[in-house]
């Protein structure tokens, strides 16, 4: 109950951080997590949740890392491939060294094998509080992409590392050659099996389809457990590095996914839905946890009367400074190589200001206080480890030393300076329609293959045309344009009407059962919620997109498959006559009332939507239509993230995320929606 009740009170913070930083966008949602838990930790004596480097590695990073890897960009990967090695290898290795002897010679009580101890935990870094902070400031995108590179690789690194030298503090034993060759086995190991495990467990997911398990649940499940499954082979049973492990299946994954595996629509959309509730729920709980442990990890050292509290603080800020300033040596020196001696294509010309942005995003974070607070208490002699309370105070102030830094310089150095394809001032909702319909366009493009090529080149072509008639209003003015968008959500309401009266009609003929009109009405509720303007389109959105996943699951459960088909072949038929009905009312409408173009592009909406309802009515299309249905959904997925992006970077408003997102929720209600499933 009690562990219980600490969960709890943990998801109910996430949930405040979050608000808070809404309305402090300026402090990254970490600060604001780490400063809840230490709160909890001060205000609840009794709670407790000790951080085990096993069970953290197993629950927060091998899944986070899994994602990561599933998608970050493979094309970065390849071209930063040295960059990201060497920070994540040789970096690590110089800061073990240069750290660990300026920490020996600045406080000499801590033996030089635990200085290294301290000093190898202190090098993988943190991107997702780099990321909490990139939200509001423009930091270069080849600098994000380093520093989510190589916390792929340091945390297995970093932490091998601090395991030897803690083993050479408790044992008094040290061999180098040993170290060397247990660190290539685990990284080599872990690389081969998460190769090994990831095409195991996307030929076990092909084998169960063709026995005919396609249950989406079941499939977006076995995803999201894969990381978990492939850890705990790897390091349990093999005893290889199990995070090496899970990013190689994560790329891996992602690779087979564009090459070979045709995805199901719906189970890609699930499976989204549940990734991104499970990284917002890890990503907050970990620097919860961090907060929540800081306090304890302090308390002994500050409470012991023979240790001065400022100096212990100096302490802090010098070992911060020297970790940081070998990060900006090396980044400085990397670049001058890179630039300079072996004239790497498109290199960035080395300057202090590019190496001290990443430097500074070099943050520690939570597996930095995972792995400290792992150290034993006693050495194998039976002796106190020592200055045990000391090195996690240590390890605690540089982790918000680097932090704070972060928080505090990077928007300055960031400030007055854009990257490609980055703005500093907000766009208006046309540009940010216009910008939606380009990324929807590329995204098309990098998912061609052969079977789908045309179908995507159909797909394509209506994007193209949609843009040009975004173009074609640009000179509207602002009022104009809000008055643009009312009337257009008017004249589809009366299309809509339209439609709910000939479906009404065929209904008082008995030319339909009742399941069949129940769920032309919520189609018809569902599209006319996606033109509504208020809240509820939002929430609603999300409510109906799990009952369509659950309808589509429940279609296979009918007992007679030609009672189904007998429905689904009445069901379009009528929709067809439903929307030619529609399209009836808004031609004798323009003739007779408003000769504008607004009613003439719903117009062409509803052509377009007749003429592909008709092509699905054929055989030798429905191939064709599914393919063309499963990309319209992906893309329409890329096209909220890109709203959330936007809206993150301070690009859009409130107001014109909203109505983005009304905007491809009709989209799908008209394009998507399926009368009987």
């Amino acid at each position: 109950m009690h562990l219980l009740m600490t969960v709890l009170l943990l998801l109910l913070c996430l949930l405040i951080s979050n608000v808070i930083s809404h309305y402090t966008p300026f402090i990254p949602t970490a600060l604001t997590q780490i400063a809840l838990g230490v709160i909890i930790a001060l205000v609840f004596k009794n709670i407790s949740f000790p951080i085990e480097t096993e069970w953290f590695l197993l629950l927060f990073v091998a899944p986070l890392l899994y994602n990561d890897g599933r998608h970050f960009p493979r094309e970065e990967l390849w071209k930063m491939r040295f960059p990201i090695f060497g920070n994540a290898l040789v970096l690590v290795l110089l800061t073990t060294l240069g750290g660990g002897y300026f920490i020996h010679w600045m406080v000499p009580d801590i033996p030089l094998a635990a200085a290294f101890a301290l000093a190898a935990i202190l090098s993988p870094t943190d991107p997702v509080a780099v990321n909490g902070i990139a939200k509001r400031i423009h930091i270069p995108e080849r600098v994000l992409n380093l520093v989510r590179g190589e916390s792929l690789i340091n945390d297995a690194s970093g932490l091998v590392a601090f395991n030897y030298a803690v083993a050479a503090v408790v044992t008094g034993y040290f061999s180098l050659q040993k170290a060397i060759f247990d660190f290539s086995y685990m990284f080599l190991l872990g690389a081969v099996l998460g190769l090994i495990l990831g095409l195991v467990v996307t030929l076990v997911r092909f084998a169960l389809r063709k026995e005919g398990i396609n249950d989406v649940v079941f499939h977006s499940l076995l995803q999201v457990l894969t990381p978990f499954i492939i850890f705990i082979i790897t390091e349990e049973l093999l005893h290889a590095s199990g995070v090496i492990a899970v990013v190689v299946a994560g790329i891996v994954h992602s690779l087979i996914r564009e090459q070979t595996e045709t995805i199901i629509a719906e189970e890609q959309v699930l499976t989204e839905n549940i990734w991104s509730i499970v990284l917002f729920v890890l990503n907050g709980i970990v620097f919860l946890l961090l907060g929540l442990n800081i306090p304890s990890s302090m308390s002994e050292t500050v409470a012991n009367p023979n240790m001065d509290n400022w100096l212990v603080i100096g302490y802090v800020i010098a070992i911060g400074f020297v970790i940081l300033g070998i990060r900006f040596i090396w980044s400085y020196a990397f670049l001058y190589y890179e630039y300079a001696l072996k004239k790497t294509k498109d290199a960035e010309k080395p300057n202090l200001k590019t190496a001290l942005v990443i430097s500074l995003t070099g943050v520690r974070g939570t597996v930095t206080m995972a792995g400290v607070l792992s150290i034993p208490l006693f050495l194998a002699s039976g002796e106190p480890f020592p200055e045990h309370s000391l090195i996690l105070f240590l390890a605690a102030g540089v982790i918000l030393f680097t932090l704070i830094v972060a928080t505090i310089f990077l928007p300055i150095l960031s400030k007055g300076e854009t990257t490609e394809g980055e703005v500093l001032s907000q766009i208006d909702l046309g540009e940010a329609k216009r910008k939606l319909l380009l990324v929807a366009i590329k995204k098309i493009k990098l998912e061609i293959k052969e079977e789908n090529e045309s179908v995507a080149y159909e797909l394509i072509d209506e994007y193209k045309i949609a843009f040009q008639k975004l173009q074609s209003e640009q000179s509207i003015t602002e009022e104009g344009a809000q008055l643009y968008q009312q009337r257009m959500r008017e004249i589809r309401l009366m299309a809509l009407r339209a439609e709910r009266k000939y479906i009404h009609e065929v209904m008082d003929k008995k030319g339909m059962d009742e399941t069949v009109f129940e769920t032309f009405e919520k189609s018809l509720d569902y599209r006319e919620e996606a033109l509504s303007n208020n809240v509820r389109s939002e929430i609603m959105y999300l409510i109906r997109k799990m009952i369509r996943t659950w309808k589509r699951f429940n279609s296979r459960c009918y007992k007679d498959e030609e009672t189904r088909l007998a429905k689904l072949r009445l069901g379009k038929d009528i929709q067809l006559k439903a929307f030619e009905a529609a399209l009836k009312y808004l031609e004798e409408y323009r003739r007779e009332q408003e000769k504008s173009d607004i009613v003439y592009a719903v117009i062409l909406d509803y052509r377009r939507m007749i003429n592909r309802l008709k092509r699905r009515n054929t055989a030798y299309n429905e191939k064709s239509e599914e393919q063309k249905e499963e990309l319209r959904i992906k893309i329409m997925d890329m096209e909220r993230s890109e709203i959330h992006r936007m809206y993150e970077a301070g690009e859009i408003n409130r107001e014109n995320a909203k109505e983005l997102r009304r905007y491809v929720n009709y989209i799908e209600s008209v394009i998507l929606h399926k009368p009987v499933e």
